[in-house]
């Protein structure tokens, strides 16, 4: 992708041919952002605006200013409205912003007259989510997986822009109406998302043959999920020695990382795999694109639900998993809770017993190491119940990224 002063041009290359799409759109200097938040009604809005911001951060942009509102409903044409465009226009203008990011998704036609608009480069929620994905992606399926994604949310933002080129025309014997442009630019798209899926679906099959030579193993998976930023990483590493990258960012795992854990005291073997963290309304296209890597989570044994203790949204952020979890038909697999960063929340650590007495959520915090040995007396109790004594817990690396 390049941009250069006067239009924003995006090239798709397969087998030798280029496409490339021109429109005019204002060119872009630095990250400098300015946020926008609409209420229609949600709750939680300051912590929606939170979130925003850290994601604005984690994709590397400059939050300089945040232009909140309030309607009944998005506006056909430009969302906001035009009194509260013409705001976000002032605001621009006072703290010499160059991109506008809207916590919502925008139709492609409300984008496209914003920018024509506000003549500053428009990205909607979705759009911000593909670039930090883009950017956190390292192994080969999960580039697949962020490309089949943003392919798949840019085609139906395709424009026509080539007014110097209505049809393409052919020579001799080939004249006619031909393609326009904007055609050749959704054929190619198709091919390339067709590819994408075809690879992505041989990576599957690969995954399925890994998890029935474990099946046959009986080897337990225990899968971390949870809201983005809850610490699912540090609690991994914690555990594991892993060395997984960590770091107060959303997404900032988004390939799955396993490990096999020997339990000395049980004699037994699981596997432990950190997985992409869960946001508000995320995608369903990333939903879509991520199923290969989110059923090795469907397929679990047991759910370790991470969750951020010091969020005073950690209730909602408990649900929107839960919904996610369901979506990709993971929602019967058991979970054990773990309320983490109960350092942030000068709580203490311990354990919360069901009515038969299992333990059914765990506080601790991964960063101090207060409360894991009481997750490891959970993890061995639900697994390998019943056990004589407390279990030691060791970690190796003898497996790393199966899915």
């Amino acid at each position: 992708m390049r941009e250069s002063p006067g239009f924003f041009c995006w090239s798709i290359r397969f087998d030798n041919h280029v496409s490339v799409a021109m429109f005019d759109r204002p060119s872009a200097a630095s990250n400098r952002a300015v946020l926008v938040q609409l209420d229609f009604g949600e709750r939680a809005l300051a912590e929606r605006i939170a979130e925003l911001d850290l994601l604005a951060r984690s994709a590397g942009a400059e939050t300089v200013a945040i232009v909140q509102g309030r309607r009944q409903s998005p506006d056909p044409a430009l969302f906001a409205g035009s009194g509260k465009v013409d705001e976000i226009a002032d605001v621009l203008a006072a703290n010499q912003g160059d991109i506008v990011i809207f916590n919502h998704e925008l139709r492609p036609i409300q984008q496209r007259n914003l920018e024509a608009r506000l003549k500053h480069r428009v990205i909607d929620r979705t759009s911000l989510i593909l670039d930090i994905f883009a950017l956190r992606a390292k192994s080969f399926d999960g580039k697949l997986q962020v490309e089949l994604a943003q392919l798949e949310h840019l085609s139906t933002r395709l424009v026509r822009g080539w007014t110097h080129l209505e049809r393409q025309k052919g020579g001799i014997g080939l004249r006619g109406p031909g393609e326009t442009q904007l055609e050749t630019d959704r054929r190619l798209l198709g091919t390339r998302v067709k590819l994408l899926k075809g690879r992505l679906a041989q990576l599957e099959k690969q995954r399925k043959v890994r998890r029935r030579a474990r099946e046959r193993q009986e080897i337990p998976i225990v899968s971390l999920v949870g809201y983005t930023n809850a610490g699912k990483s540090t609690l991994f590493n914690a555990t594991t020695k892993a060395g997984a990258y960590a770091a107060d960012q959303l997404f900032a795992t988004l390939d799955t990382t396993s490990r096999r854990l020997y339990l000395k005291d049980a004699g037994q073997s699981m596997i432990l795999s950190d997985t992409v963290g869960f946001i508000r309304d995320l995608p369903h296209s990333v939903v879509a694109a991520f199923h290969a890597t989110l059923e090795e989570t469907a397929n679990a044994d047991l759910l370790v639900h991470v969750v951020d203790a010091s969020s005073p949204d950690r209730e909602e952020q408990v649900a929107v998993v839960n919904t996610v979890l369901r979506e990709i038909g993971a929602g019967d697999v058991p979970q054990l809770m773990v309320w983490n960063k109960i350092d942030l929340t000068q709580g203490a650590a311990g354990a919360v017993e069901d009515a038969c007495g299992n333990i059914d959520r765990v506080l601790l915090s991964a960063w101090t190491g207060d409360g894991l040995d009481i997750l490891r007396q959970a993890l061995a109790t639900r697994l390998f119940s019943p056990l004589p004594q407390p279990v030691s817990w060791e970690g190796s690396d003898q497996e790393s990224n199966p899915s």
